[in-house]
């Protein structure tokens, strides 16, 4: 995201230049931080919301930053209560059990990409750049966008651009990709951009923007991550402890609402059909709505438009 400051607040600590979250304050404030508290932020990126949250930790306050990002670690603070974990949040509970944590009072994530990777034309993110097609987040792992572009099956590729991107001619898109890779080089955007130009529907950059959300959400299973760190929520937090989840797309915000409110990720829950298994929720939210961004944000930082802030509080159980 680019740089947000309101004019009434301090500014933010932490790599600016890299990335400073939206919805900081709002975020912080949900997470209702006790000086005493263990917390974890699973997106540490420019270290925005980790400065903040050590702002207000104690002494005796621990934060653990998860990122996969290599990158990140240049931002990690010089300071002892903090501890860096280079992987990705999906094994949240594993490595918090290394370090001999079983229980934790807060859970944060801002699930955006950060101005950091969408700026560096060799991560590929960004389709305004002239890179190469890779959108690895974890640069440690396959596949890039090269390879998903030029491996998947057309209906594989129909449904990742339908269902991720909510591409308006998927099939088209997809049936020209498989058709075009046989004798275009499909390994730069540039490449990639002039080769489809002829399906392009509506606003080029929309539609680009749409296409680079599908593979970018496919290259990093992005929706697999979050709902494996989700599950692993209510058993992380200590009752009266708090998650705080920022998402940037409907899918992502669908998936944690439905989770927040039910403990599971469908909107219409037919696995039990005849009532007989009751399960009890262990989350309670707290924002009925999500919190968005204030006319002040929007205007200072247009990239937050689509940010969507929720909580959700453990109870006892």
């Amino acid at each position: 995201m680019t740089k947000h400051v309101a004019p009434d607040q301090p500014e933010a600590s932490g790599n600016e230049g890299y990335h400073v979250p939206v919805l900081l304050h709002e975020a912080l404030d949900g997470l209702a931080i006790r000086p005493d508290g263990v917390y974890v932020d699973c997106t540490f990126g420019g270290g925005g919301h980790s400065s903040r949250i050590l702002e207000r930790l104690g002494s005796e306050g621990r934060l653990f930053a998860f990122d996969q990002d290599s990158d990140a670690r240049q931002n990690l603070p010089d300071d002892p209560r903090i501890t860096f974990l280079p992987h990705n949040f999906r094994h949240i509970g594993r490595f918090l059990r290394l370090h001999n944590i079983t229980g934790v009072h807060g859970i944060l994530a801002d699930l955006g990409v950060s101005s950091h990777q969408f700026d560096q034309p060799e991560r590929g993110f960004s389709f305004r750049w002239e890179g190469g097609m890779d959108m690895r987040m974890d640069r440690r792992q396959t596949p890039t966008a090269f390879e998903v572009v030029n491996t998947y099956s057309e209906q594989q590729l129909h449904k990742l651009f339908e269902q991720y991107g909510e591409v308006t001619n998927a099939k088209t898109l997809a049936r020209t990709i498989v058709e075009l890779r046989r004798s275009v080089p499909l390994k730069t955007i540039p490449n990639f951009k002039t080769a489809l130009n002829s399906v392009v529907k509506g606003n080029p950059n929309k539609y680009f923007a749409q296409v680079f959300q599908a593979l970018r959400i496919e290259v990093n299973d992005e929706l697999g991550a979050l709902k494996e760190m989700l599950q692993q929520v209510p058993a992380l937090l200590l009752p009266g402890g708090r998650a705080a989840m920022i998402t940037f797309h409907s899918l992502e915000d669908r998936i944690v609402k439905n989770f927040f409110k039910k403990g599971s990720f469908e909107e219409n829950d037919d696995s039990d059909p005849f009532g007989q298994t009751r399960i009890i929720p262990l989350l309670k939210a707290i924002t009925r709505k999500p919190v968005t961004p204030g006319e002040r944000e929007l205007k200072q930082n247009p990239r937050s438009r689509s940010a969507k802030l929720r909580v959700a509080e453990r109870i006892a159980g």
